[in-house]
């Protein structure tokens, strides 16, 4: 199927690539989930028409040619997390001199501007986070509503160092209980673009070192949702969680990505029903980026995310749109699949962007040496029954002598 998962390159990609996967646990189950179905729906091959045993039949591979055809002219799920490397236009005698003129302005120039912005814009940050998250750890309502404010206003300092260009269509989202706002996934980006105008909060899992320090200091002012790995095998945990969190008028709007995974803006991947089962209201948020400068999806298998943002940083600019789209509630009679499809149509449609039939935790399944045995075995077992077949009908077809 062409869908292997290629290893993690170094340990900075891991530990940034780490923070937006599943956990290890739910990649199992999924893993084991994933070979079960397809032994169970692995295709014999058609019974043969003649009577008589012919070599064709003992070489008949028709079925498993016929599935490796087909995933290489038409892998519809690799081609939603590849790059696409546009084609060369500098290649000419009177474009090349620009091309290196804009390769100097951005690289000796706009870079070391952004890094300076940034290095800034940290500092503020920081400056005044610290003192407030504990000097006035005693007037919760108070500091939470200033780290909300110096939150967006590092996501802002973050668009800017970017040169970001980002067009708000529809009314702001305004703070009201039971709603949850969901948004197709391209990179990490698409959380600091949002967040940068409204206050949302997410759900990540908990992770030690470092990323704890800032999941419970900066991303705790938002009141993210966090998870361990031996929560995320319950999904009740995490699910009552969730509806906790929706029906506080206190808190922040909470924003979901249900692809679970970062697809490249051309296409979108099936919804986890999750965010469709909280019985409230659901707000659709369609993001879609312009690549006439930069190609803004985050290949984590290619690259770390800090390497994702220097290439960011040394583009001319982020052109991105995002439109909040109407607010949806479930029907009568419709199951949170159903609900989850018709939302995902809604921002396919409004982002000019591609539904697929695939699971997006389907880039982290990596067939297994166990599975492949297991393959082999029941296409041999499927070619011994033709053979005994064959036998037996040409034996029932010879005339007996008497």
């Amino acid at each position: 199927m062409g869908i292997q998962r290629t290893g993690v390159k170094d340990s900075n990609q891991l530990r940034d690539s780490s923070l937006f996967r599943p956990s290890q646990s739910e990649v199992d189950l999924y893993q084991h989930d994933m070979e079960d179905f397809l032994l169970d729906s692995a295709a014999e091959p058609a019974a043969p028409h003649q009577n008589k045993l012919l070599l064709c039949d003992l070489l008949d591979i028709s079925g498993v040619l016929s599935e490796a055809a087909s995933a290489i002219v038409d892998d519809s799920f690799t081609r939603c997390f590849k790059s696409n490397i546009p084609e060369p236009w500098n290649w000419n005698i009177y474009l090349l001199p620009l091309w290196c003129l804009g390769v100097i302005v951005r690289y000796c120039i706009l870079f070391p501007v952004r890094v300076l912005l940034l290095t800034v814009g940290w500092i503020i940050f920081l400056g005044a986070f610290i003192p407030v998250h504990f000097i006035l750890r005693k007037h919760d309502h108070m500091r939470r509503k200033i780290e909300r404010g110096l939150v967006e206003f590092i996501c802002s300092v973050f668009v800017a160092s970017w040169t970001g260009v980002v067009k708000y269509h529809g009314p702001r989202p305004s703070r009201r209980p039971r709603q949850v706002f969901v948004a197709n996934h391209t990179s990490m980006i698409d959380f600091i673009i949002l967040e940068q105008m409204t206050a949302f909060a997410v759900i990540m899992q908990k992770h030690p070192g470092w990323v704890g320090l800032l999941q419970n200091t900066v991303l705790e002012s938002l009141g993210c949702i966090w998870f361990n790995r031996t929560e995320s095998k319950d999904r009740h945990v995490v699910g009552e969680k969730l509806r906790k969190h929706v029906i506080d008028p206190e808190s922040n709007l909470l924003l979901i990505f249900p692809e679970g995974t970062c697809v490249n803006n051309e296409y979108i991947v099936m919804f986890k029903k999750g965010a469709f089962e909280l019985d409230c209201t659901v707000c659709p948020v369609a993001i879609k980026y312009n690549k006439i400068f930069v190609d803004a999806f985050w290949n984590s298998r290619k690259q770390s995310f800090t390497m994702h943002l220097l290439r960011l940083m040394t583009s001319w600019a982020v052109v991105c749109d995002v439109w909040y789209l109407e607010p949806q509630t479930i029907r009568p009679n419709e199951t949170p699949i159903e609900f989850a499809e018709r939302v995902r149509d809604m921002i396919a449609k409004r982002a000019g962007i591609k539904k697929v039939a695939w699971d997006g935790y389907l880039k982290y399944y990596r067939p297994s040496s166990k599975l492949t045995e297991k393959m082999q075995q029941k296409f041999a077992e499927s070619m011994l029954r033709r053979l005994r077949t064959k036998t037996s009908d040409e034996d029932l077809s010879t005339p007996m002598e008497g």
